[in-house]
């Protein structure tokens, strides 16, 4: 048959969705300036708002994984972006710090924690072959979207206020993602289809009708569920290596636009630092996605890992600006392969069937418990009058994080 496999379509509203929240989450750095100055906070208050929200958001996708597993990803979806435009509308009007921390670290924490794992883990249930590609090309939203969204935050921020421009925000991720959500489809087999596009199971004869149902259940059955997972010794790596990597791998997008300020580079030309990780994440989620398909997940995660150190070695002793967009561009590789490989390895390791309740439980928990990075680094920051001990806390993570995916191995069914 040569019509468009629906799984592409699955890809699309993904890519859309993720560009949309990502974009808006990751422009939070290049409103720090403007809120500074217009709220009198210091920068281990807005870290700390945006911390909360790390741990909230994340936290909650062990719920959100599981709600998709069980009632979809439409339905998940399009309930969190209400949360999340509303909550971002909310913000664009806060006065007091629990004002902040409510409609920003709770309200819409709350809505962007069905967008990374209910979105990529869908991707993954449609594709097996072509996993990689496929979560690559969804990723490559985010990464879009931190080339785009910043940019045009930071000019409404210029030609208004940072108010009006988190307004303008909030209104579009609401009406947009709201929209896109409604493309969104549980499983292949649901709609009579395989995976990847091959065979229909609608279009085999009817006379094996039995057969195709054991077929379907065979292959929505494929993977072990949370509870045999964690007894295996993979998942508690898996979940402790994640942990590690959260603890800096939000700490740029928080403080990168902030630290340029601190070396002397202002306006565009810094809010330029977090576009230029857009950019070459879109490079590292599609060329690291597609290449984990021929070279494996573990070895494409450990080039990025391996990225993610050089990165921050840069950000800790760029002066200039060239030398920080050469950081910003090695985060970028970094960050946009991971987003891409942590719901690919989920699938190779665990299978598809149960990828929801499996991704959002160590997604979750490692969010919990290593979402305080940006807080610490605005901390580190106000005491030591710059980031370069906060970088170097950085590099030591990402080191450790690099070590224990090497150890990561399929685990054996019970």
């Amino acid at each position: 048959m040569n019509n468009l496999f629906y799984g592409w379509v699955i890809t699309a509203s993904a890519f859309t969705i993720l560009f949309l929240t990502y974009g808006a989450q990751y422009s939070f750095g290049v409103f720090i300036p403007a809120m500074l100055d217009d709220l009198g906070w210091t920068r281990a208050s807005l870290g700390g708002a945006f911390s909360v929200y790390t741990v909230v958001y994340t936290s909650l996708s062990i719920v959100s994984g599981r709600l998709t597993d069980s009632l979809g990803p439409r339905r998940v979806i399009g309930f969190g972006a209400v949360l999340l435009g509303a909550g971002l509308t909310m913000t664009s009007q806060v006065s007091s710090q629990w004002q902040m921390f409510f409609c920003y670290s709770v309200v819409a924490a709350f809505g962007m924690s069905t967008a990374y794992i209910p979105c990529n883990m869908t991707v993954v249930r449609w594709f097996v072959r072509q996993r990689g590609l496929a979560l690559g090309l969804a990723s490559s939203g985010a990464s879009c979207g931190f080339l785009v969204v910043p940019l045009i935050a930071a000019y409404l921020i210029a030609e208004t206020n940072w108010r009006v421009a988190m307004l303008v925000v909030g209104i579009v991720v609401l009406v947009i993602i709201s929209i896109a959500a409604h493309f969104m489809a549980t499983s292949p087999e649901l709609m009579g289809l395989n995976t990847d596009g091959d065979d229909s199971l609608a279009d085999l004869p009817e006379n094996t009708t039995g057969a195709n149902s054991a077929y379907a259940a065979k292959i929505t059955s494929a993977g072990i569920p949370l509870r045999e997972a964690v007894r295996s010794s993979s998942f508690w790596i898996f979940l402790a290596a994640f942990t590690v990597t959260m603890l800096s791998l939000t700490v740029p997008f928080v403080h990168l636009v902030d630290h340029a300020h601190d070396i002397g580079i202002t306006g565009l030309r810094a809010a330029m630092s977090v576009s230029v990780i857009g950019l070459f994440s879109l490079i590292g989620s599609v060329g690291l996605g597609t290449v984990s398909d021929h070279i494996g997940r573990k070895a494409a995660i450990i080039i990025a890992l391996t990225s993610q150190v050089v990165a921050f070695g840069f950000f800790l002793t760029a002066d200039t600006a060239p030398a920080l967009y050469c950081g910003s561009a090695a985060f970028g590789v970094f960050y946009g392969g991971f987003a891409t490989l942590f719901p690919a390895l989920i699938g190779d390791l665990f299978g598809r069937a149960h990828a929801g309740a499996i991704g959002g439980a160590i997604f979750g928990a490692g969010g919990f418990l290593g979402g305080w990075g940006p807080a610490i680094a605005g901390y580190l920051r106000d005491v030591h009058d710059n980031f370069h001990l906060a970088f170097l806390c950085c590099i030591v993570t990402a080191v450790l994080s690099l070590f224990l995916f090497a150890l990561l191995q399929k685990p054996r069914r019970a």
